[in-house]
Order: C-alpha cells, then structure tokens, then sequence
C-alpha cells in the first residue's frame, strides 16, 4: 500500500485545499438505489476482516496454504452474494504465472577502493535480490556510479544519464524526483512515476546496468527502511522467459548513513552530490568504487489467482462494457519475526479492501434497478511484490480495455471513524471526480481533498495504476482525514502512527477500537460512484494533459 514536506506542511495543504462540491457534468445521472447502500453494514465487514486476517490465512502470501485459503473464501461468497464467475471460462479465477526467488544465504556487500574496502550487512546495511530465474546472481567488481534520480524526462528537458555507459556497472540513485522549485517540472511536491522504485529499476534494465541500489531515505521513501527489509523474504515477479535479459543482475537498497560512506570512500560529499542532483545540470558521477556480491536463490514456479466476479449489465447494448472494483487480497505471509510475531496478517493492508470489495458485490446484487453496464469484482494476487496481479491483468485482460469504462481500487479502509471529508488520490486525473464529487455531496456535503501527502506518490503505489497505463481511467479514494468529534490532527496522527508502527510489519492486526462507520460510508460512497458510471450516457475521460490520457486514445483507436 499505501516526503518532502512534514507533517506540519500537510496540516496546512489539508486546510487550503479542501475542496467544494458540485454537481456532475452528466445530467441523466441515475438515481443512486437506497436498498443498495442500505445492504453495506460494518458487521459484515468485520466479519469479513476476521477471516481474511485471523493466523489460520498464513499472511495470506501467494503459492502457499493461505493462498488457497483466500482463494476459496472469496470464491465461496462471491457464490453466496449472487455473483457470476468472472472468468469467461467459467470460473472465478484467472491464473498469474508467478516465479518465486528466495536469497538463502545471507550474502554480504564489499565496497572496495584500491587497498581499502567495506563490507555491508545484509538487512541492516542493505536488501538485495534478483529477478533473473537462475540458482546465483552476482555482481563481481561492478563500478559504482551515482545517477542522481535516474530520471530521463525529455518533456521537462531533464537527462541524468546524458550518455553514460552503465553496462556491466551499478548505478546509485536517490528516490523520488528530483526537488525541483518550478512547479510545472514533475508536478511540484506530487511524485511521479518517476519518483517511484520500480522506475529505477526499469531504468536500470534499460541501460544494461548490472546492479541498481537506491538509497533509502525514511522521508523521501514515505516509509521507513524496516519496511525494505521485509524484501528478504520471497521475491516474486511474472514467469517471462526472457526476464533474464531484460533484468538487471541484482537490485536493492542501502541505508544513507552506508551511502554517505560510500560517497566519502569515492572523494565524494554525498550532500552536495545530492543538491547537484536537482538540477538539470547534473551529469552523472562514477565514484571509483567497486561492489561485489554473490546471492544464492532456491526457485519455485507458482502458479497464483487473480480472483474474479461479475454482475452482468441488464442493458444488451451496454453489458459488453465494464466497470472493475479491485482490491488486493495478497500480504506478506510468514516472515521474520518482530515482537514475537511472524504472521503478517495484512489486516488494514488489504483485509479491509478485500472485505469492501465483498461488500459492494452484495450491494450491486440487492439494487432493485441493476446496472446498465456490466460489473467486475476484482480481487488480484501480489501487490505487495510490486502490482503483479493487476500488471498480468492489465496486459493480459479478461474483458478487453477498449471496453472497461473505469476502475475503482480499494486499498486499506478507514478504521478510525466517519469523517466529513474524502481524500482522493491524484485528484483532477479524470472525470470520475465529478462523480465523486456528486457522491460526496448527497452524504451530508462531504468534501473531496486531494492527497495531502503528494510527494509520496501513492497513485502510482496501488493496482489502479496498472489500469491507467493501459488507459483505463483509475480513481482510488483514500480515508479522510477529518474526523467527526475530533481534533484537526487526528487523521494524520493515526496515519502516521500506523505508517511508523504497522505498515508491513506483522503488528498489521485488527486492533481494539476499530470503527468501521467511516469504511461503511466510504463504500457506499464508492458505490455511488460506480453505479453512476455504470449506468452514465457517457463515458468519464481523463482530463486534457494527463499522462494516461494518450494511452486511452491509442486503445479506442480502431
């Protein structure tokens, strides 16, 4: 699931933009059935929540027990709420080819400079791994060289790169964007895909580099680096046969404090490094600095479920379109042990979102007036190893996306209470905010924010994305952060508070006091939305100059 300003700056974006309310574009919006909102109650999302999260789920990781546990559950009340299998084929799953890699030695990292060298911890000092299917990955006296954010952005005239040969070398780089001042180079302080981890990597395999490392930064990151050490576990990526090529030998993480040693090893001042790197003028800088490791890997091919549902669109000329609801029903299943505990029961992170997508299926299934358009119930394998699940989906699509009108993804639910606002991550992205929204008005004039924390990019960080790289256009609402009867800062404490404390961490447990009125609400909410567009003369688009916006006309292309 689920910085480059501090939580005091967020207070105040929180407070500025608050956005009003007003009436969708299309005016034969249908009228939202009561008996529908009336059918999501927090008992049975809680109910819900229990299965999905209690020990006997094993974390619910993908190609183990918890993984046929999961898939069976979910099958079983897709069955009981009324819903069709999803699977033209007539099932209730579509198979995602997975290979799992599994580090079983606990290799260390040399740095070396002529006479002098430093060895890194595994898991304190750094987290590697590789993607390649083979039994051993190395890097053998790889040269270091720092790239700064890795980032190529002709459309902002900005080349980290400029021509270097990185074959056969390991690149360093920050994560992030780079901090520029002008506002209309990578959207401000809101990340961009290239912020994201997964960019870096992507820039690694595109110049032949033989290792990436990124430096971890809590604040930049938007996590601290425990959650990186959780990548020691069981690495999964698609089973493609060429991923050996397009891959780099081994990918991972440092800490900074080992960065800046590596930098001051290399003669080099990390610090100012670092400010070069925000420029445009940057080049990049080869530290004269060697890395060698050597990973061990046990392999398995796993074959794991996307699971599926589907309400079938009551208009013939209609029902061949569609409109998905996704959650991810994968977590981190049994892992190292923190406080005692080794079951990672996910279960904000995504037993609530699973549950919520249960809960809307019953809701579609008891609208006495159905919808025009068909409607998917999308529960997808391994996010957390990098949006596998939705990535298969999305390049390998059940129904075809010229023909999916709009997602709506459901990562971790409000547990904390109502609120009167509802934050929207990547606010102003496409036309389904104006059916948010309409939503949002008719529940007591509740607002729309936008994220409050932009520069952690969590519209890239979530399946929708995978959608809107194919065109789909993606809403993904988060909790609000304005609480009925409490202070000003009480979203944002138990945000962080659960960021600092749970986020994938085994302590992710149903805790005392959870009050699920907040979910409920949001998901009907949800409804309205889906619903509405279900049902919309017009299809919502993605606002002119959005990124996504070329790929959903190359898709409608005849």
């Amino acid at each position: 699931m689920m910085m480059k300003t501090t939580l005091h700056r967020a207070f105040v974006l929180i407070a500025a933009l608050a956005i009003g309310c007003g009436g969708p574009k299309d005016p034969t919006m249908a009228t939202v059935p009561a008996e529908a909102l009336a059918a999501i109650d927090t008992a049975t999302l809680m109910q819900h929540i229990r299965v999905l999260a209690h020990d006997s789920l094993l974390g619910r990781a993908p190609g183990t027990a918890g993984e046929e546990k999961t898939a069976a559950y979910l099958e079983a009340q897709f069955k009981a709420i009324g819903l069709q299998p999803g699977n033209p084929d007539g099932t209730f799953f579509q198979k995602a080819p997975l290979v799992g890699i599994t580090v079983t030695n606990s290799p260390t990292m040399t740095f070396s400079k002529g006479a002098t060298s430093a060895t890194l911890r595994w898991r304190d000092d750094f987290v590697a791994w590789t993607k390649h299917v083979a039994p051993t990955a190395a890097l053998r006296n790889s040269e270091l060289v720092f790239v700064g954010y890795g980032v190529e952005a002709p459309e902002f005239g900005w080349d980290d790169f400029k021509g270097v040969d990185l074959a056969g070398k390991t690149m360093v780089v920050l994560v992030n964007d780079p901090p520029v001042a002008d506002t209309a180079i990578f959207g401000g302080p809101r990340m961009t895909y290239y912020g994201r981890w997964t960019y870096k990597y992507e820039q690694g395999m595109k110049h032949k580099a033989a290792g990436v490392l990124i430096v971890h930064e809590t604040t930049e990151a938007g996590y601290p680096f425990a959650v990186v050490q959780g990548k020691t576990a069981e690495q999964f990526d698609l089973a493609t046969p060429d991923s050996n090529k397009t891959r780099s030998d081994v990918e991972g993480w440092i800490t900074l404090d080992r960065a800046k040693a590596l930098f001051a090893m290399g003669g080099q001042d990390f610090d100012a490094l670092k400010a070069k790197a925000a420029t445009k003028a940057f080049a990049p800088v080869p530290l004269g600095v060697t890395a060698r490791i050597e990973l061990k890997n046990t392999l398995r091919a796993v074959d794991s479920r996307n699971m599926i549902a589907k309400l079938e669109g009551s208009d013939p000329a209609l029902k061949n379109e569609y409109v998905v609801f996704n959650a991810h029903w994968d977590y981190f299943g049994v892992g190292a042990v923190v406080n005692g505990d080794s079951i990672y029961n996910g279960a904000s992170d995504n037993a609530t979102g699973v549950a919520g997508l249960l809960a809307l299926g019953k809701a579609f299934v008891a609208a006495k007036a159905p919808p025009k358009r068909t409607i998917l119930f999308l529960a997808v394998t391994s996010e957390e190893q990098g949006l596998i699940g939705s990535q298969y989906y999305a390049t390998n699509p059940l129904y075809p996306v010229n023909k999916t009108v709009a997602i709506i993804n459901m990562d971790g639910l409000n547990t904390w209470g109502r609120t009167s606002d509802i934050v929207v991550m990547g606010y102003g992205a496409s036309d389904l905010d104006d059916y948010a929204r309409a939503a949002a008005a008719e529940q007591g004039g509740r607002t729309l924010r936008p994220d409050a924390e932009p520069e952690k990019g969590y519209y890239y960080r979530s399946d929708h994305f995978n959608f809107a790289k194919v065109g789909v256009p993606a809403f993904y609402p988060g909790a609000g952060v304005t609480f009925v009867g409490k202070d000003s800062t009480y979203g944002m404490t138990k945000r962080a508070e659960y960021v600092a404390n749970d986020y994938h961490k085994p302590s992710d447990d149903i805790k005392a006091g959870w009050d699920m009125s907040g979910a409920a609400e949001d998901l009907r909410f949800d409804f309205a939305i889906g619903y509405r567009v279900a049902n919309a003369a017009k299809w919502p688009e993605w606002k002119p100059g959005n990124e996504f916006r070329a790929a959903r006309e190359k898709s409608l292309k005849p």
